[in-house]
């Protein structure tokens, strides 16, 4: 295990941020997982001032790019105002390149507006303490060991569907609490991952974007998520995920994968 540093990421400016080895992913100690820029990113779009009572409803990650662990900034901007409806984009930039755009809608809340119609998924009770296990092969993973992963299905080392409860062991961004949304974020990511059909040391399979699509913002400490993959035979795949709360499911998000063997695979 390693000794987590004290947040995912440093603020540095008013928009610049440093990464810590908390970031890294399982492929290589010079990039980041995909789970924490994303996670920093929606941060910034759901703080983004307004002087309504806006709420993020979609959220929409184009992956460029592999993220270096380096110091970024972080830009917004409003792509469509309104009164109750408004479109932000977000960028992720290091060294005056962008690694990720993002794309967040968000409506105006007006609790008691309309009926509630529930959603019918049953959440999986909250299992006790896991040893964590990450991907066969991989030893050194520090985005995997700054979460607590808890599965009542499937698992990093396991092939096919996997459910999992998780909560983050550090924040997002020092001295600052880590909002249920971005806990959600950065755990999402990993749908494909935990998911997995194949074997990584023979495979790739590249998410090259995320849309999470929220009826109800998370609450607590602890969220979930419910994946699967599927694969077709000309090397595209999905993974498609329930995203819950202690309370019940909060939405669904989607990934879409690039796959090829190790041996033949590029760049996308």
């Amino acid at each position: 295990m390693i000794d987590l540093p004290a947040a995912f990421f440093r603020q540095t400016g008013q928009n610049t941020f440093e990464p810590s080895e908390a970031t890294i992913g399982p492929w290589s100690p010079d990039f980041q997982h995909g789970g924490p820029p994303s996670a920093l990113l929606t941060h910034a779009l759901r703080v983004y001032p307004s002087s309504l009572p806006l709420k993020i409803t979609r959220v929409t990650i184009e992956i460029l790019s592999a993220v270096p662990v380096k110091p970024c900034e972080i830009k917004v901007e409003v792509v469509r105002g309104g009164k109750r409806i408004e479109l932000l984009r977000g960028e992720y930039t290091a060294e005056g390149k962008t690694y990720l755009i993002a794309h967040a809608w968000r409506f105006i809340s007006e609790p008691g507006v309309t009926g509630v119609l529930p959603d019918t998924y049953t959440i999986p009770p909250l299992p006790g303490p896991q040893t964590y296990k990450s991907f066969q092969g991989v030893s050194y993973f520090p985005y995997g060991e700054a979460l607590e992963w808890r599965f009542t299905k499937g698992g990093y080392d396991v092939f096919g569907p996997a459910t999992v409860w998780t909560r983050p062991r550090i924040p997002l961004i020092e001295n600052l609490e880590i909002d249920p949304l971005e806990a959600l974020m950065l755990m999402v990511d990993s749908a494909n991952g935990i998911s997995a059909e194949l074997d990584s040391r023979e495979w790739t399979f590249v998410p090259v974007d995320l849309t999470l699509g929220l009826h109800r913002h998370p609450e607590g400490e602890w969220v979930g998520m419910d994946a699967q993959t599927v694969i077709e035979n000309d090397g595209i795949g999905q993974t498609t995920t329930v995203v819950f709360d202690r309370r019940g499911k909060v939405g669904q998000s989607v990934h879409s994968l690039f796959i090829r063997p190790n041996s033949s695979s590029q760049h996308h």
